[in-house]
Formats: structure tokens, C-alpha cells, sequence
């Protein structure tokens, strides 16, 4: 997976673990909140991201915290994780420059 492209989900799920480590719920909040609202993760969206993006090496489990009698999960990006995501939004960048410099260019 290194070498290969990652979905939207994938891609705004390692951006979520940018700033540390959240559990699952937190995981689709800043999920929301970075798409405003566009990206909405379902459950099993998430968690079978997360277990192949863990797979992969590019996300761990970051211990266990019991809130109101359940247990969280806590997931952190590892450093291929973190090189992954920049990986991607260079790639993305590029690709949207394609197209802004030919609007543009249509423009002129």
C-alpha cells in the first residue's frame, strides 16, 4: 500500500490522526469536520479501514480507555503512515494543478 493510492476514506482518516491519537468516534467527527460533512464514515467504513490501514503499517492501536463502561480503542499514525498521507496530498495537489492551469488557460 505504500506505493498505491489511497481512498478518500483512507486519505481523510490518517489526516484525522495528524494531530494525535483518537478513537473510533473521534475518527469520524474530525473526519466530518475536515470535509464539512460531505464524508460521513460509517462504523464498519471505518474499522475496516482501520485494520487494513494497520495492516499495512500505516496506523497502530494506541491503547484502550473505558468511557461510560465501554472501551475506546485509540489508533495513532505511524511514520509511514504520516509519509503515506503526505505522499497522497502531493499526488492530489499535482492532479489539481493539472486542472487549474488548464482553466485558466481557457480563461485567457
Amino acid at each position: 500500500m505504500k506505493d498505491a493510492s489511497l481512498t478518500e476514506a483512507q486519505y481523510f482518516l490518517l489526516a484525522a490522526l495528524q494531530d494525535g491519537p483518537l478513537h473510533g468516534y473521534g475518527i469520524i467527527k474530525a473526519t466530518e469536520e475536515a470535509t464539512d460533512g460531505r464524508l460521513r464514515l460509517a462504523v464498519g467504513t471505518l474499522y475496516g479501514a482501520l485494520e487494513r490501514l494497520e495492516r499495512a503499517g500505516l496506523v497502530v492501536a494506541d491503547g484502550e480507555a473505558i468511557v461510560d463502561g465501554r472501551a475506546r480503542r485509540y489508533y495513532r499514525l505511524t511514520d509511514d503512515g504520516s509519509a503515506a498521507l503526505q505522499r497522497e496530498a502531493a499526488r492530489l495537489q499535482q492532479a489539481a494543478n493539472v486542472v487549474i492551469k488548464r482553466s485558466r488557460t481557457a480563461q485567457a
